[in-house]
């Protein structure tokens, strides 16, 4: 019996708001996607010590990862996410509250505010991918890194709407690359992960290290979602003005213009001719 109604609900469709997605990650199969992408996030990042860090989208499961070392962590979340009243559960639940409720493409901070931004739930449900992206390099300072993960158009996981990662736009590698590139950022790591089917039966949660390693052997294009560290390119993005050409206009002089010079020499050939006429 217990058994029949834990299928039922994972078998459901996991609304995109901060309801759904919370909701989602208190099952088992969140738990182990929980557990899954923190560790790769934390090796990509492995210490943010004295850095200013952002979380957007539904970052909060994730973004603690960095609570001991970060100089500011704050967690924007964007308004979709909270239909209605726009409530939000506070964050983190144990601490002062550092959340803020943002339109996509309006950030509420002044430029260049973030050394480090994550967005997790954050690209794929973006009602403008280009627009929220200027917005996050707005925020980045120069040098500043994005770390996005973001559901890959290849996997099972994103043609199932029982999780977070099947709902909005998925993307293959090259289609996140070419975005990131037109956006001002430069990619510099690119991982893949949650090979473990998205289903929450035990067998397969107990086997999800086993999945991993395996998947990235054999099938790593087939990853659930594509982890990817982009950095704010500054420099070239205007190019320095060029040095002012001279340009030397000739102008010729008029007809009926004659210079004094001119005239002497005028005269003198008059005088001359005249000279040499004369027969006496």
């Amino acid at each position: 019996m217990v058994r029949t109604s834990y299928i039922h609900v994972m078998g459901a469709e996991v609304h995109f708001t901060a309801c759904g997605l919370q909701g989602f990650y208190e099952t088992p199969l969140g738990a182990v996607t929980r557990r899954i992408l923190r560790s790769r996030l934390r090796q990509v990042w492995p210490e943010l010590a004295g850095r200013e860090v952002m979380g957007l989208g539904h970052a909060g499961p994730y973004l603690r990862l960095w609570r001991r070392g970060a100089a500011r962590l704050v967690l924007a979340a964007p308004e979709a996410l909270a239909p209605g009243d726009r409530r939000m559960a506070p964050w983190p639940p144990d601490g002062p509250c550092a959340t803020t409720l943002a339109e996509e493409d309006r950030l509420p901070f002044a430029d260049m505010s973030f050394d480090n931004i994550l967005m997790v739930h954050g690209l794929e449900a973006a009602e403008n991918a280009r627009r929220m992206l200027r917005e996050v390099w707005r925020v980045l300072r120069p040098e500043g890194r994005l770390l996005a993960v973001v559901p890959n158009r290849r996997s099972v996981w994103a043609h199932l709407e029982r999780t977070p990662f099947g709902h909005g736009q998925p993307y293959s590698r090259g289609q996140l690359t070419r975005l990131l590139e037109r956006s001002m950022f430069t990619v510099e790591r690119r991982e893949v992960a949650l090979f473990i089917p998205p289903f929450g039966l035990r067998p397969l949660l107990r086997g999800a290290r086993m999945w991993e390693t395996v998947g990235q052997a054999v099938a790593p294009q087939l990853g659930g979602v594509t982890i990817i560290e982009a950095r704010k390119v500054v420099m070239g993005l205007i190019p320095p003005a060029a040095p002012a050409r001279v340009r030397r206009i000739k102008v010729p002089a008029p007809g009926w213009a004659v210079t004094d010079e001119a005239k002497v020499r005028l005269v003198r050939s008059r005088n001359a001719g005249g000279m040499a006429g004369r027969t006496d």
